[in-house]
């Protein structure tokens, strides 16, 4: 089941991080860089969030999330995060697709990603996102810059 999160609630936030945590470990290992903000994240500073939260639960157990953040031209995808136990059962795509038919053609989607996580850039492009670029974050770590343009009607 896929639903909106109330991260500001105590359990909820330390559900999301027990997600959270065992995910960014491994993009860590991926590009090679320990240092990802969302890896120094609390349960606190998730509640303190301005981001919208989307969760994917399988039973009773919190399996991934997405988080945006939205003005009148733009989504901008936040995380995307699956607990490693769930990964390749579709809960990424799931949860993508749920936040791309919620934001409609008129808004511009962007996303980021570790250069070097070539899972997470396979799973934006197969949506049709285009490379967008590429910004260095630290000395030889970069993240790969996605985009899917708003169409006009």
């Amino acid at each position: 089941m896929i639903e909106k999160l109330n991260h500001r609630e105590p359990i909820t936030a330390k559900a999301m991080l027990a997600v959270q945590l065992p995910a960014y470990r491994i993009e860590a290992d991926i590009i090679g860089f320990d240092d990802i903000p969302p890896l120094r994240d609390t349960a606190e500073t998730i509640m303190a969030s301005e981001e919208t939260f989307v969760g994917y639960w399988l039973e009773e157990e919190l399996a991934g999330f997405i988080s945006y953040e939205l003005d009148e031209h733009q989504l901008g995808i936040c995380r995307m995060v699956v607990h490693p136990q769930y990964f390749r059962r579709g809960i990424a795509k799931g949860l993508l697709s749920y936040v791309l038919t919620g934001a409609g053609e008129q808004k511009r989607i962007t996303v980021s990603t570790g250069a070097k996580n070539e899972p997470a850039k396979a799973l934006y492009r197969s949506f049709r996102f285009t490379d967008a670029g590429e910004i260095e974050v630290a000395p030889e770590v970069s993240l790969a810059l996605f985009e899917l343009p708003a169409i006009r009607q």
